[in-house]
C-alpha cells in the first residue's frame, strides 16, 4: 500500500509538473510572440526610417547634380563674357571709324574703309558665334531693365512718350542675358 500511495504521489507530481510546465511553455509562447511582434514593429520602423533617410539623400543628390550641371552650362556660356565686354569698345570704335569713312568719297579712303569694314565684319561674326547680339533701342519703349537713360527731350505728341529718340552707345546681350546696357536719349 505505501508504493501504491507513493505511486500515487508521484503521478500527482508529475502531473503538477507537467501542468506546470505546460503553463510555462504557454507563457513562453505568448512572451516569444509577443517579442516577436515588437521586434518585427521595430524592425518595420527602422526600415521605414531609413527609406526615409534614403529618399532625402538621394533627392539632396539630385537636386545638387542639376544645380552643378546647370552651373557648368552658364559656367562654360558665359566663360568668355569679360573679354567680350573689354573688345566692345573696340566694336564701337571700328563702328565710329566706319561711319566717318562714309564721309570720303576719295579711292584711297574707299579701299582703306572696305579693310576695316572686312576686319569689322570678321570680328563682328567670332563675337555673334560666341554667343553675342546687338540690341536694337532706337523707336522702342525705354525699357529700365535693358536700357540706361543718358538725356530726356520734350516729346512731339503723346504716343511719343516713354519712346527711345537716340541710342548713344550700343547695348549687348550675351546668351541672352545683358552684358551692356544700351545709353539712350528718352521723350518725355
Amino acid at each position: 500500500m505505501f508504493n501504491k500511495k507513493k505511486r500515487k504521489k508521484d503521478m500527482e507530481e508529475q502531473q503538477v509538473n507537467v501542468e506546470q510546465e505546460e503553463v510555462a511553455t504557454e507563457q513562453t509562447q505568448e512572451t516569444t510572440e509577443e517579442t516577436t511582434k515588437t521586434k518585427e514593429e521595430e524592425l518595420t520602423e527602422k526600415l521605414e526610417e531609413l527609406n526615409k533617410k534614403y529618399l532625402l539623400l538621394y533627392s539632396d543628390f539630385e537636386n545638387f547634380r542639376k544645380r552643378t550641371s546647370k552651373e557648368k552650362i552658364e559656367l562654360i556660356q558665359n566663360a568668355a563674357e569679360n573679354t567680350i565686354k573689354d573688345l566692345l569698345p573696340v566694336v564701337d570704335d571700328y563702328e565710329r571709324a566706319l561711319a566717318n569713312f562714309e564721309k570720303f568719297e576719295d579711292e584711297k579712303f574707299i579701299k582703306a574703309k572696305e579693310g576695316i569694314e572686312l576686319i569689322y565684319n570678321k570680328l563682328m561674326s567670332i563675337l555673334t558665334q560666341k554667343g553675342l547680339k546687338p540690341m536694337n533701342a532706337k523707336g522702342e519703349k525705354f525699357d529700365e531693365n535693358l536700357h540706361e537713360a543718358i538725356a530726356q527731350m520734350p516729346a512731339e505728341s503723346e504716343e511719343q512718350k516713354g519712346v527711345i529718340l537716340d541710342e548713344t552707345t550700343k547695348g549687348y546681350y550675351l546668351h541672352e542675358k545683358v552684358i551692356r546696357y544700351a545709353k539712350v536719349v528718352v521723350a518725355m
